[in-house]
């Protein structure tokens, strides 16, 4: 049993920066793709960012490409999410999200089995 759990989440002003964490309990942290997905309100929800198991691979939506970083500790089981110059329009619920799939790395919502309860993160104008 996977068990995700986020924090870092608020709210700020727009062109301010937050980092968002991510710790994965129960399974070897290391096995999984990591991802980091946002449901903004009345929108589906959506993929944001996923890091490759030894974190040399990255890969970003567009919208996000330039501002946001991934990355991940595997000795403290930690991934993480840097949201630079942030825009009203990244205000969403933030999810982590884990896999297990053969692929090397992933932005398939569907490749993921474990998620997080969800982080707010609200941009002010």
């Amino acid at each position: 049993q996977v068990q995700l759990v986020e924090s870092g989440g608020g709210l700020v002003q727009a062109g301010d920066s937050l980092r968002l964490s991510c710790v994965l309990r129960g399974r070897t942290f290391s096995s999984h793709v990591l991802g980091w997905f946002r449901q903004a309100p009345g929108k589906e929800r959506e993929f944001v960012a996923a890091v490759s198991r030894t974190g040399g691979t990255t890969t970003y939506a567009d919208s996000v490409k330039g501002r946001f970083t991934i990355s991940r500790d595997n000795p403290n089981n930690t991934v993480y999410l840097r949201m630079n110059n942030l825009k009203p329009e990244d205000t969403a619920v933030y999810y982590c999200a884990a896999s297990v799939t053969p692929r090397y790395i992933s932005n398939e919502q569907s490749d993921f089995n474990a998620w997080g309860q969800g982080t707010q993160v609200t941009v002010s104008s």
